[in-house]
């Protein structure tokens, strides 16, 4: 009983250590962090803008449909590129799902990841999402690009990236619903 007493901050940290090392507790303690520290994103400065002249981008759904992202010009556009492996994307994931269920019918959503059909089915379901996630079939286009996940990108009717976060955000508050109603009002 001394020892533990004496040892007990030692044993703790042991224990804490141990749980971030092994996979099954490291992901849900990332998840749990990120969703702690995920803030809403803010809008980029008008002059700050950068504005996507090129839409030429083909996507496949879910189910095997080719889309090209051509589609989306013209209409206010949020894409979030992600993995189910990525801990910041799972732990944002509720907050862009309750995102797309408010807005779902007036923005076009894209969730674009490179992982097999398969591996994103069985996530989805499992959380019980219900997004319309993208395999890439090209390169997107330049003003798009990444090498961060999660990045999530706002788009105006007119192209322009009014919000480009990288890492976890929580996009379920007002003042994103406050920058996309003002989109959908243009």
């Amino acid at each position: 009983m001394k020892f533990l007493k004496k040892h007990w901050s030692n044993l703790l940290f042991l224990v804490a250590i141990a749980l971030l090392v092994l996979p099954q507790t490291r992901v849900p303690i990332q998840v749990f962090v990120q969703r702690l520290i995920a803030w809403s994103p803010s809008e980029i400065a008008s002059e700050d803008r950068i504005t996507l002249n090129d839409y030429k981008w083909s996507l496949r759904s879910l189910s095997a449909e080719e889309i090209d992202f051509s589609v989306s010009e013209g209409s206010v556009v949020l894409i979030n590129f992600w993995a189910t492996w990525c801990p910041p994307c799972i732990a944002e994931m509720p907050s862009l799902q309750q995102l797309y269920d408010r807005y779902g019918d007036r923005v076009d959503f894209y969730f674009v990841t490179d992982e097999e059909i398969s591996v994103v089915t069985q996530f989805l379901q499992k959380k019980g999402y219900k997004l319309p996630v993208y395999i890439t079939n090209s390169t997107p286009p330049e003003a798009l690009q990444t090498r961060s996940l999660p990045t999530t990108l706002l788009i105006s009717k007119e192209g322009n990236i009014v919000m480009r976060k990288e890492g976890a955000a929580n996009w379920n508050a007002s003042k994103v619903y406050a920058a996309i109603d003002a989109l959908l009002a243009e």
